[in-house]
């Protein structure tokens, strides 16, 4: 059985009331009509037709056409089965607004007393006292289904509460996540930090010491020996390099101070593209105020940015930068159509160490989104691997 069709317990119930109602009705025809009243109540809002915005509408139709038939066929006014004119009207007042319950007890009052039309008043007298009870239930029918649309309304507006509560829940527990997920990352880079100054400084002395005596042997080489003046340079060479690295070790371990400024974001991008050296397109926007933060250190984000991505992408492709204001923060776009990056790396591209380079050794990306962090921004990034990257830099418009 669908879930569609699962019934429940008041179902089964109201299922068995109505089948003794059959077993008791007189004659083949009355049951018929109160079994067509049970399968529509069973299937009103269960099936598609029912559940849609018009086929409620029209399933309460049908309910109110057939109690109409059944009344009529059970002597009019005086039948016993009135009361079953409650069944589409308390149906409707439990999904319907006001005024639709209302609308809906009017056809029901109305259905209920055009069988007058049909007394022949002339030979038969209606009594003050039927009047008295006609009128009353007019209006328990009426009250009924007032009744349950006001009970229904507060159900629907605590549902809603809920739903909202619900929502607002999930997305606390998903802020929670995201926040530890930032909270582990920034004690695994604290330690990570603390790491690579101590190693830094340590091997920048031994470091030190094979630079000169490599200096030493370069000098102190004959010129007959080329091989040693060779092996020399290569040993100069890479310790310049590794120098080099150590120096990049300790710009990440070091604690980020921004000397901010009031300054055009757009001249801080044309000096990184100045000094990239690369064809870039700009689409900056007119409107985007001044800001205030580290030339020289957003200076360094932007031209590590537009590297990377002429480094991903194909020769003589220019590279986006794109600026705008949203959402009362400033977004640059450095926008490439190169080799994107693989899905598995993308949550952990600004993460130490981690590189889609060869030759790379990590830190950039990481150094980029420190200072981001340092300005109360923030990073991101979109790619689609064979199609290019979008790194997008956000940072306020008010500190």
């Amino acid at each position: 059985m669908s879930p569609q069709f699962r019934l429940r317990g008041q179902d089964i119930i109201l299922t068995v009331m109505l089948g003794i109602l059959i077993f008791l009705a007189h004659d083949a025809s009355e049951k018929a009509f109160i079994a067509a009243l049970t399968a529509l109540q069973l299937i009103e809002g269960r099936i598609p037709v029912g559940a849609a915005r018009w086929g409620r509408p029209l399933l309460t139709i049908l309910q109110l056409a057939i109690v109409w038939v059944l009344i009529g066929y059970t002597h009019g006014v005086e039948s016993p089965y009135y009361l079953m004119m409650l069944l589409p009207l308390v149906s409707t007042a439990g999904y319907s607004g006001l005024a639709g319950t209302v609308a809906v007890s009017i056809a029901g009052v109305g259905a209920y007393l055009s069988f007058l039309l049909y007394v022949n008043f002339e030979q038969q007298e209606l009594a003050e006292e039927a009047r008295h009870i006609l009128a009353i239930r007019c209006l328990m029918m009426a009250i009924a289904a007032i009744t349950v649309n006001s009970l229904a309304a507060v159900i629907r507006s605590q549902a809603t509460q809920y739903k909202m509560t619900a929502e607002q829940l999930a997305a606390a527990s998903q802020n929670l996540v995201i926040a530890e997920a930032a909270v582990r990352r920034s004690e695994r880079l604290a330690a990570l930090g603390q790491l690579s100054a101590g190693l830094a400084h340590e091997l920048r002395n031994p470091l030190g010491s094979i630079k000169g005596s490599a200096d030493l042997l370069s000098r102190s080489a004959s010129q007959n020996d080329p091989i040693a003046r060779e092996l020399a340079g290569i040993i100069s060479s890479e310790v310049d390099r590794t120098n080099s690295l150590v120096t990049r070790f300790l710009d990440f371990a070091r604690p980020l101070e921004p000397r901010k400024e009031t300054v055009d974001v757009t001249a801080v991008i044309d000096r990184a593209i100045d000094r990239a050296k690369v064809p870039v397109t700009r689409d900056y926007s007119h409107s985007l105020p001044r800001l205030a933060l580290d030339p020289q250190l957003m200076e360094q984000v932007f031209l590590n940015l537009i590297t990377n991505a002429a480094q991903a992408s194909p020769p003589d492709v220019p590279i986006t930068v794109r600026t705008r204001e949203i959402d009362d923060q400033a977004e640059i776009s450095v926008i490439d159509e190169g080799c994107g990056i693989p899905p598995d790396k993308i949550e952990t591209i600004f993460n130490p160490c981690v590189t889609t380079k060869q030759t790379g050794v990590g830190l950039g990306l990481a150094i980029v989104a420190k200072i981001v962090d340092g300005h109360g921004g923030k990073m991101s990034v979109e790619s689609v691997p064979g199609k290019g990257s979008t790194f997008r830099v956000l940072l306020p418009l008010k500190t």
